[in-house]
């Protein structure tokens, strides 16, 4: 650290430690219509029977809880960054699983009667790669032919895909772990 200086080590030592347990904060930005338009346009692909009102409401509320989830979890970027604030205890939320639950949660508790949804997790049991998000799938559709939603990929900036185009991640069906009603 010569290069700093004497003057300046401790207020660059202080400015280190501050960035390093700070993070980068992020601030939820309201989705753009089209994201929302993309994601309605996905979950009603080939699925003529399901009401075009009803996608839209579930992909506008995706979008809207993924933007409180972000103030919520107080969400630092990068992911893993945030995952070491969590793990340390400097933040309380904000792991995948967190996610995935809350989404989960959120989205049983509400009217949709042409949807179900799944939790998913790749690596599972892997301490450092393990991941959890949620699937989400017309009714009388298979698991895996669902739509993957993950806000934490990309610090509350939601990922949505087709499950088998995810090249991200080879997901599983959770179906024995449960997260609350």
């Amino acid at each position: 650290m010569a290069w700093i200086g004497e003057r300046y080590k401790g207020g660059f030592v202080s400015l280190l430690v501050w960035g390093l347990l700070s993070g980068c904060s992020v601030k939820a930005v309201p989705a753009p219509q089209a994201q929302i338009d993309k994601l309605t346009t996905l979950l009603a692909n080939k699925h003529s029977g399901i009401p075009r009102e009803e996608t839209r409401r579930l992909s506008h509320a995706i979008f809207q809880k993924t933007e409180s989830l972000t103030r919520e979890f107080a969400l630092t970027s990068p992911p893993l960054w945030h995952n070491v604030l969590v793990n340390t205890g400097v933040k309380k939320r904000g792991l995948c699983y967190h996610w995935s639950d809350a989404l989960y949660i959120f989205l049983k508790k509400e009217h949709y009667p042409h949807y179900g949804f799944h939790l998913m997790g790749a690596n599972i049991h892997e301490y450092f790669s393990e991941h959890n998000a949620l699937a989400v799938v017309a009714k009388g559709q298979k698991v895996e032919d669902g739509v993957i939603i993950d806000p934490w990929r990309n610090s509350g900036k939601l990922y949505f895909s087709k499950i088998k185009v995810d090249k991200a991640y080879h997901w599983i069906h959770r179906a024995k772990r449960g997260c609350g009603p």
